[in-house]
């Protein structure tokens, strides 16, 4: 063969060489790209489905303006510390605070706990406000005078002996979207979704008192009838 066609052969085989490199390179580059793109979907994302993997969970549900306002009104002459429990993006907490509340939100979800933090900084009652990140369930109410909950059916019959166990008697609740399953409510305001239902401590804790008084004296009666 003569020497200018092995030239051209060793470089056409040359050329081919040096763009399979290149497409090998441009794969890992996008395969890269594709795997960060995927990793950082789900660091985006897990905080918001691994609550709805619990056996009872509070959903984000962001609270309509009217029923902010629904809140604020049944509050308008209450004063003192405030939570949120799922507290979500924090606008009833940050609500609260401008109307004058000690308030503070409660978030499984670290994502939302940090976007309200900003949120309230941006509002300027960053010094009145408070978001953690934590499960309601290993927190004690005792401190809190005004709970809001944006609770789940499933979750209401729980939460309401946890709330009579370690409420003080002056508490007030606000239950939206879903009321609680066995409390009488003092009053309710707005109505469909944005309704939301009021319930006084010092009548659901002589309720739950009464249950246990009631409870102790059958299990009382019981023992003395095994015995006779």
């Amino acid at each position: 063969m003569p020497f200018d066609e092995r030239l051209v052969d060793s470089r056409q085989v040359n050329e081919g060489v040096a763009e399979r490199s290149s497409r090998s390179r441009i794969g890992l580059v996008i395969t890269g790209a594709l795997g960060g793109s995927l990793v950082a979907l789900y660091a985006v994302a897990a905080p918001f489905v691994a609550p709805a993997l619990r056996k009872v969970c509070l959903p984000f549900v962001p609270a309509t303006t009217t029923q902010v306002q629904n809140v604020l009104q049944v509050l308008r002459r209450r004063s003192g510390t405030l939570v949120d429990i799922g507290s979500g993006d924090g606008r009833i907490v940050i609500a609260a605070a401008k109307q004058g509340f000690q308030a503070s939100g409660l978030e499984l979800n670290p994502w939302l706990v940090w976007y309200s933090r900003y949120k309230a900084w941006r509002e300027g009652v960053h010094y009145s406000t408070s978001f953690q990140i934590c499960d309601l369930w290993k927190v004690s109410f005792a401190q809190y005078s005004n709970v809001v909950i944006f609770g789940v059916p499933q979750m209401m019959d729980q939460l309401e002996l946890k709330l009579a166990h370690e409420l003080p008697s002056t508490a007030k609740v606000v239950a939206c979207r879903f009321p609680f399953p066995t409390w009488v409510p003092e009053c309710t305001a707005g109505e469909g979704i944005d309704t939301v239902w009021v319930y006084d401590a010092k009548t659901f804790k002589t309720k739950h008192f009464n249950e246990l008084t009631e409870q102790m004296s059958s299990k009382q009666q019981d023992y003395h009838d095994s015995q006779t």
